[in-house]
């Protein structure tokens, strides 16, 4: 075998550890963040007699949702995979040279795979009371155009990604990249889902459809937030072009392999 060979035969190494640690943080997110949903607005549990405020309740479940996916994010296996648990931050992460594509092709049909289990699990967890939030699924609001619809998950997406870049891009900051997202993405599931649901994730949207077989309008949700993403790539390049984005996880030890390419953390363990 020749040397470039051994080299590629290298850069295609398959990281199952990785894929499955990315399958069961977006199963997590989306497990946790539907089922608060469910104990927040089904009217048979006491949530939404104690807290009749619709804005407080939906303020609530987005900071469960949010707040589960920054817990895996610090967990062990986040901490192993990157915690990208949505295909939008791995597609920015690969276009800024973060992912090689075996990576990012292992890591889509990963959290795909989750985001089924993790719908499919909500169903069992909750029986009929899954319906009383419609099995999660990402739908647009009464009286909002579809164009609306599509640019508000565009732009809350590009502004995840941005934010994570941002935080990523710097030494003194990257450590606090959890804390960021759980309160960004509680404050877009606020604003943003009476709008649009508050996907930003094509996986989130996915399961609870194919569990649910609903599909109407669901094209919005696989094409805007990627788009979203990879147009916050463009726009970190134009806005910060003096900085790189030091890691493609979202929190980064340095006792921890990483496959991410161009690491610039001091001591980062490569696999």
């Amino acid at each position: 075998m020749s040397d470039r060979q051994i080299v590629e035969t290298k850069l295609m190494k398959f990281n199952w550890s990785e894929y499955a640690a990315e399958a069961c943080g977006t199963g997590f997110n989306l497990l946790v963040g539907i089922s608060a949903g469910v104990l927040d607005f089904s009217p048979d549990f006491p949530i939404a007699h104690l807290i009749p405020s619709y804005s407080l309740r939906l303020l609530l479940s987005g900071l469960i949702y949010a707040g589960s996916g920054s817990l895996f994010a610090i967990s062990p296996l986040g901490k192993l995979s990157g915690a990208h648990i949505n295909p939008s931050v791995s597609l920015a992460f690969f276009a800024w040279g973060k992912m090689h594509p075996h990576d990012l092709a292992g890591y889509l049909v990963a959290q795909f795979i989750g985001a089924i289990v993790g719908a499919w699990f909500l169903v069992v967890l909750w029986r009929g009371h899954a319906t009383d939030v419609h099995y999660g699924v990402t739908a647009p609001g009464p009286g909002y155009p579809i164009w609306f619809v599509f640019l508000a998950e565009f732009a809350m997406t590009l502004a995840l990604v941005l934010a994570i870049f941002a935080f990523l891009s710097s030494h003194r900051l990257m450590r606090w990249t959890p804390l960021m997202t759980w309160i960004l993405v509680a404050v877009l599931v606020w604003i943003g889902a009476p709008v649009s649901g508050t996907s930003l994730n094509p996986a989130r949207s996915f399961g609870p459809s194919l569990i649910s077989w609903f599909w109407s309008y669901q094209w919005l949700y696989w094409i805007a937030p990627p788009l979203g993403g990879l147009c916050a790539v463009f726009l970190f390049r134009v806005l910060a072009s003096d900085r790189k984005v030091l890691s493609g996880k979202l929190f980064h030890v340095a006792h921890y392999p990483c496959i991410s390419v161009k690491v610039h953390v001091p001591y980062a363990k490569k696999d």
